[in-house]
């Protein structure tokens, strides 16, 4: 595996262009952009630094150069406006996914499709419907991010390194998502266990906060930049890596459900082994019952959002 095609050269797109010529993990990148002269500008600017790096041939092309790529990662779309939520672009990013990846399609029915535009999980559904590729060859980014603005939030909390917490944010990208307390852990330390040995009183609310705060960190992070790039588009770089490597990783992807807790035809994120075709296997956590229905839950605001769609 060596090429990669990156559909949409806004901040996301450029930015994740970016992480994975550094990465050094592709021997192709290619910028698809509707404005053409983003995408050669933005492949001129990574092309300049290759001499710093590993060999990696950057360029600007257009879906016909889709063609023989190992993944597909969609970020086109419209972005999310402050005091807008990821299930109001709903309308207008299932309008243009049906247009991308018809086109995509046409060139290239063998990669893995990774798709990162919001709202990710019904645009994962959206793609996976229309695209009638294999099941586990289409993928979102999920909660990848979430779950780790989570385990970084407790990783301060904690004064632990991030690397050696454990822990899931499961459903929605979105605010419909939960945090699996249940299993959440340091070293093999259940969270509560930990909490008593560490000698440190928490804050009787202190999930309470850290989980509003992943929640919440798109829209704060939106409201004093505009938009959210860096941390997605390492993300998406863990994902690729998994991909490439055959790493069987398991990592919270989205894709569609079947029959985890009794859900199907709807697109979201559980732990999953994530390898060279795609998602390997989905894992249905040992949750506690008030865990479950929130998962269902989310669910179900993401069916009933699917079921107003035209696909």
């Amino acid at each position: 595996m060596s090429k990669i095609s990156i559909i949409g050269s806004g901040f996301v797109g450029a930015t994740t262009a970016y992480t994975l010529a550094l990465s050094g993990i592709a021997k192709t990148i290619v910028l698809i952009d509707i404005n053409k002269d983003k995408a050669e500008g933005d492949a001129l600017d990574i092309s300049h630094g290759v001499p710093f790096i590993s060999p990696v041939e950057v360029y600007a092309g257009d879906y016909g150069d889709a063609a023989g790529s190992d993944i597909i990662i969609i970020t086109a779309g419209a972005a999310q406006k402050p005091g807008e939520t990821r299930l109001d672009l709903v309308k207008k990013n299932t309008m243009i996914f049906k247009d991308i990846v018809a086109k995509l399609i046409k060139v290239n029915d063998t990669a893995i499709y990774l798709i990162v535009t919001n709202p990710v999980d019904i645009l994962t559904y959206v793609t996976y419907k229309i695209s009638g590729l294999p099941y586990g060859r289409v993928l979102g980014s999920g909660t990848v991010l979430d779950s780790a603005r989570f385990r970084y939030l407790l990783s301060k909390h904690c004064n632990i390194d991030p690397r050696n917490i454990h822990g899931y944010i499961i459903g929605e990208h979105g605010d419909s998502e939960l945090a699996a307390w249940s299993i959440t852990n340091i070293a093999g330390i259940p969270i509560d266990n930990y909490c008593n040995l560490c000698g440190r009183v928490c804050e009787k609310d202190f999930r309470e906060e850290i989980f509003n705060n992943v929640v919440r960190a798109a829209y704060t992070i939106i409201e004093k930049k505009g938009a959210t790039y860096y941390a997605v588009a390492l993300a998406v770089r863990r994902i690729v890596e998994a991909i490439f490597r055959d790493e069987n990783s398991i990592l919270t992807v989205s894709s569609p459900l079947t029959g985890q807790y009794g859900v199907t035809d709807v697109a979201l994120s559980l732990p999953s082994v994530v390898g060279r075709n795609g998602i390997v296997n989905i894992l249905e956590l040992p949750l506690p019952q008030e865990e479950i229905a929130a998962f269902r839950r989310s669910a179900e605001i993401i069916k009933s959002v699917i079921q107003e769609l035209d696909i």
